[in-house]
C-alpha cells in the first residue's frame, strides 16, 4: 500500500488546528444521500428504460443504510448505487492492517459506493466510492478520515473515451493542488492491480485514503468535488458508446474479463472485506459483481486483435494525458 499521501498546501503553524477541527457527521451523511439519489437520475436518464429500486436496510450492531439497483435496462445489464452509515464497537481487520494503532477503537462510518455493468461491450464497467470514517476510542482525540475515488474498466477502450476519462479527473483535482492528480492517479493504478495476474483493473482514474491532513472543511471538499465530479467523467463515454453495434464474440470477451472484476473483488478489494468483516448486509455488499460473467482456461488474444490491444496497451499504467 502506497505512502498515505499529504495533500494540499497548509500552513505549518495552522496544520495541527485543522486536524483537530470537529468533523460535521450529519454534513457528510446529508450530502452522500443527495449525491446517491443525484446519481441514480442520471444513470436513469442515460439508460433510458429502466429504473432503480431501493432496498433499506438495518445492521444489528448499529446502523443500515439503502440499495439501488437497476436491472435489464437497455444500456446497463445492471447497477448498483449504495449508501451505508454503520458503527461498531470496534474497527475489522481490513481497517486496521495499514493502521493498527486504530486496532481496539469504536467507529463509525458512511459512504456511498456504485458499479455500472453496461450491455454494450464498448461501454466500459465503472466503480466509484467516497466515504467517511471516525474511529473513537475513551479519553483519545478521534481519528477521522475521507477516502474515495473512481475508475474506469473498459473492454474494448478508445483513447478518446480514457484520456476524456483522466481528463475530467485532473480537472477535478487541479483546484487543490497541482501535485493531486499525479499522487492519486499513481495510487489508484497501484490499488487497482492484480498480481496474480500482473495486470491492472482497467484504465484506473482516482483513488484516495486517509485524507484529514487539510482540516475537515478541506478534505470534505475535496471528496465532494470527486462524488460530483463522477458522472462528468463517465456519462459523455455512455452517449458516445451505447449506440455502437456489436456481435457474440464481443459479448463473450466482455463477459470474460468480467471475471477479472470478480477476482479482483473478492480476493483484494478493502471495501469488500469491510463490510463482510463488519457483518453488512451481504447483497449489498456483493452488488458489485456482475450479473453473468465467464471464464476461460488459458485465453490469450489474437496477435493484432482489439482483443490484444487491451492487454499490449491499456492495461499498463501510464500518463493517459501526455500530448503525442
Amino acid at each position: 500500500m502506497p505512502a498515505v499521501v499529504k495533500l494540499f498546501a497548509v500552513e505549518a503553524n495552522t496544520m495541527s488546528n485543522n486536524r483537530s477541527q470537529v468533523p460535521d457527521v450529519q454534513k457528510v451523511k446529508s450530502f452522500l444521500l443527495a449525491l446517491q439519489q443525484n446519481i441514480c437520475q442520471r444513470l436513469e436518464q442515460l439508460d433510458g428504460k429502466a429504473s432503480f429500486k431501493a432496498d433499506s436496510w438495518e445492521r444489528e450492531e448499529g446502523g443500515g443504510g439503502t440499495s439501488r439497483v437497476l436491472t435489464q435496462g437497455q444500456v446497463f445489464e445492471q447497477a448498483g448505487v449504495n449508501f451505508s452509515h454503520v458503527m461498531g464497537a470496534a474497527m475489522p481487520a481490513s481497517a486496521t492492517a495499514h493502521r493498527p494503532e486504530l486496532a481496539g477503537r469504536s467507529f463509525e462510518a458512511m459512504g456511498v459506493s456504485l458499479v455500472i455493468h453496461p450491455n454494450n461491450p464498448y461501454i466500459p464497467t465503472t466503480h466509484a466510492n467516497v466515504r467517511f470514517f471516525i474511529a473513537s476510542k475513551e479519553g483519545a482525540d478521534p481519528v477521522w478520515w475521507f477516502g474515495g475515488g473512481f475508475d474506469l474498466t473498459p473492454y474494448y477502450p478508445f483513447k478518446e473515451d480514457v484520456v476524456s476519462w483522466h481528463q475530467t479527473a485532473k480537472d477535478i483535482c487541479d483546484p487543490f493542488g497541482e501535485d493531486v492528480y499525479p499522487k492519486y492517479k499513481k495510487w489508484c493504478d497501484e490499488y487497482f492491480f492484480l498480481p496474480h495476474r500482473n495486470e491492472t483493473r482497467g484504465v484506473g482514474g482516482l483513488f484516495f485514503d486517509d485524507l484529514n491532513e487539510p482540516g475537515f472543511e478541506r478534505s470534505f471538499e475535496f471528496m465532494q468535488a470527486v462524488g460530483n465530479g463522477f458522472t462528468d467523467a463517465y456519462a459523455p463515454i455512455v452517449e458516445r458508446n451505447k449506440e455502437l453495434e456489436y456481435g457474440d464474440d464481443e459479448r463473450q470477451f466482455q463477459l470474460y474479463r468480467r471475471g477479472r472484476y470478480v477476482e479482483f473483488n473478492l480476493v483484494y478489494d478493502r471495501g469488500t472485506l469491510f463490510g463482510l468483516q463488519t457483518g453488512g448486509r451481504t447483497e449489498s455488499i456483493l452488488m458489485s459483481m456482475p450479473p453473468l460473467v465467464r471464464w476461460e482456461y488459458a485465453f490469450t488474444p489474437e496477435q493484432g486483435s482489439p482483443e490484444a490491444e487491451l492487454y499490449d496497451i491499456y492495461l499498463k499504467p501510464q500518463d493517459w494525458l501526455v500530448q503525442t
